[in-house]
């Protein structure tokens, strides 16, 4: 029997579902990290965002030989699908960011936390930052009174 195709290997551009840069002083932190998210529920690769579930114990002399060659097609579709999401993390971020956050054998889940080390260790420094920015806003610097109304909704959450 053919082994099921996983959704997450069908997402051709992330782009689309996730259509928000991150920059690293961005006040979208909020809005991409809940997109984000919410895509890899849809495509069931949330559980890569939390660290990886400790490996089972080692294997003993009476694991079949069926039984590890399943555990090590699973092994090899969790890090493709890390791989994967790990992938639509660095394709959602500025360079600058990426070129702050990336490591050598990073996962996705690495990845994540690094990102959300980002803008939430700096708390004091952009509630300055997203102050003055609130403090500026201008209505005619947007083109409706929506708009004006729904970026200082952006910058309160």
């Amino acid at each position: 029997m053919e082994p099921k195709l996983h959704p997450a290997l069908t997402v051709s551009n992330i782009k689309t579902y996730v259509p928000v840069i991150l920059q690293k002083d961005s006040t979208h932190y909020t809005t991409w990290k809940t997109l984000f998210k919410v895509h890899c529920q849809i495509y069931e690769v949330l559980d890569h965002l939390a660290a990886k579930p400790a490996a089972a114990s080692a294997s003993t002399a009476t694991d079949s030989d069926k039984d590890k060659a399943s555990a090590a097609a699973a092994e090899t579709l969790w890090k493709q699908l890390d791989a994967v999401v790990l992938q639509w993390i660095y394709a959602t971020i500025s360079t600058p960011l990426l070129h702050t956050i990336l490591q050598p054998g990073q996962t996705a889940h690495d990845a994540w936390n690094v990102i959300e080390s980002e803008f939430n260790d700096n708390k004091n420094t952009r509630d300055i930052f997203l102050g003055q920015e609130f403090a500026n806003l201008c209505l005619e610097n947007f083109s409706s009174m929506a708009d004006c109304c729904q970026h200082a909704k952006h910058l309160a959450d």
